[in-house]
């Protein structure tokens, strides 16, 4: 005897509403998302500034050492001494001073190191070495 369900197609009891409420669920959250939030205007006088103008800004101080081995500061020849002496005045002066140091090319290096010296004992804590952009071919 042949055992066959009663019915092939059997009834559907129950209802799988899972993927319904996801999608009910990204609909609000997409709802709540792209409504703007009632905004009340308030009527607001803001503060105003003073027309303080920016400070200027701030020169640097050149220290050249030329291929015989002279310093100038600002085109103003000078020996280590003098050259601490004027450092330590525009330091007290400007506590936030910047020097640049141009040397030439030719000089040894021990009269570089000399000057950065000079300018670690002026406690300059701003300086830099003065380069030229290299030439690539000729």
């Amino acid at each position: 005897m042949k055992k066959y369900s009663a019915n092939k197609h059997h009834t559907l009891s129950e209802l799988n509403i899972t993927p319904l409420l996801d999608l009910a669920f990204v609909l609000l959250v997409i709802f709540i998302l792209t409504t703007a939030p009632p905004v009340n205007d308030m009527d607001i006088t803001l503060p105003s500034a003073s027309a303080n103008p920016k400070d200027a800004a701030r020169k640097a101080q050149y220290v050249a050492i030329n291929n015989a081995g002279k310093i100038s500061l600002n085109n103003v020849e000078m020996n280590e001494d003098q050259l601490l002496t004027t450092l330590v005045k525009f330091r007290q002066a400007d506590p936030d001073l910047n020097v640049v140091v141009r040397a030439d090319a030719g000089i040894e290096f021990q009269r570089v190191v000399t000057v950065l010296d000079v300018l670690i004992s002026a406690n300059v804590a701003k300086f830099g070495l003065a380069t030229e952009a290299a030439r690539v071919g000729n």
